[in-house]
C-alpha cells in the first residue's frame, strides 16, 4: 500500500479527560490492569508511526500531572466551562486549535483518542490513517459490528404490546440473514483540521469508517464496562 508521506508535525493527536465523569467516578485514571485508564490511549498514540505530538486536554492538575508522566504534553488546564456535561468535542478542540494558532503553531490533522477506549491500540491508529490518506479522505471514524441488528429493535408503546414489534418481512428471518449494521465505537476520529472546523465536527463528505472488532471496541462508560475491559486485558483477549 502506498501511503502519501505527511510531516510527523502536521498531526495532533488529542486525548480529552476531563474529571468530572458521573456514573464511574474519575473513570480516567482509574488503575486498568496495570496503569491508568489514560496511559493506555497515549501509550498507543506516542507507538503510532504516524503520531508525534500527543496532547491531553484536561481541567485537573492530577489528570495532567500523570498525563505527562506517561509522555503526552499538556500545554494548559482547560476552562471549566469547557469540562462540564453539556461540553463538546467540537468546542474543546476548536479552543486546542486557537490555542496552537495563537503561538503560530498549525497542525493539517486531527486525531481524537477519547481515553475511554482503551483496548484500541497502535496498529489500530496506524490501519485508521493509512485508510486516511489512501482514500484523501476528509475525516475517518471508527466502527464495529452491532452486536445485536437494530432491524430485531423497536419501541414499546405503554401498554406493552407486541403485534407491531417487528415488520412481517423480518420476524421470520434469521439473525444471520440480516444485513450487517455498524455502529461508532468511539475510539477514532481523524480529520483535516480546515474541514472539521468548516463542518463543526467528523462528519462531512469523503468521510470513511475504519472497521474494527468489537473486542477492541469496549468504551467504558460503566464500572460494568471497566470491569470487562479488564478482564479481557488479564486474560490475554486482547
Amino acid at each position: 500500500m502506498q501511503i502519501i508521506k505527511n510531516s510527523l508535525n502536521d498531526i495532533l493527536a488529542i486525548i480529552p479527560a476531563r474529571s468530572g465523569s458521573k456514573r464511574l467516578i474519575h473513570k480516567n485514571i482509574k488503575i486498568l490492569k496495570n496503569k491508568p485508564l489514560i496511559a493506555w490511549s497515549i501509550e498507543a498514540a506516542l507507538k503510532s508511526k504516524y503520531i508525534k505530538n500527543v496532547i491531553v486536554s484536561t481541567d485537573s492538575k492530577e489528570y495532567a500531572r500523570i498525563a505527562m508522566q506517561y509522555g503526552a504534553q499538556v500545554p494548559y488546564l482547560r476552562d471549566r466551562s469547557l469540562s462540564d456535561d453539556t461540553s463538546s468535542s467540537f468546542d474543546v478542540i476548536k479552543n486546542i486549535i486557537d490555542f496552537y494558532a495563537d503561538k503560530n503553531i498549525s497542525f493539517k490533522y486531527i486525531v481524537l483518542l477519547q481515553p475511554t477506549s482503551p483496548l484500541r491500540n497502535n496498529k489500530h491508529i496506524d490501519e485508521a490513517l493509512d485508510l486516511f490518506f489512501k482514500k484523501k479522505a476528509n475525516s475517518v471514524i471508527s466502527v464495529c459490528e452491532c452486536e445485536h441488528s437494530p432491524l430485531w429493535s423497536n419501541i414499546i408503546p405503554e401498554n406493552g404490546a407486541m403485534d407491531l414489534f417487528l415488520p412481517s418481512e423480518i420476524k421470520n428471518l434469521r439473525s444471520q440473514d440480516l444485513e450487517k449494521y455498524y455502529r461508532l465505537n468511539g475510539a477514532i476520529y481523524i480529520a483535516k483540521i480546515e474541514e472539521f472546523m468548516q463542518y463543526k465536527g467528523f462528519f462531512m463528505p469523503n468521510s470513511f469508517a475504519y472497521k474494527m472488532e468489537s473486542i477492541y471496541s469496549i468504551d467504558i462508560d460503566t464500572d460494568y464496562d471497566f470491569k470487562i475491559a479488564d478482564l479481557l486485558l488479564k486474560n490475554g483477549y486482547v
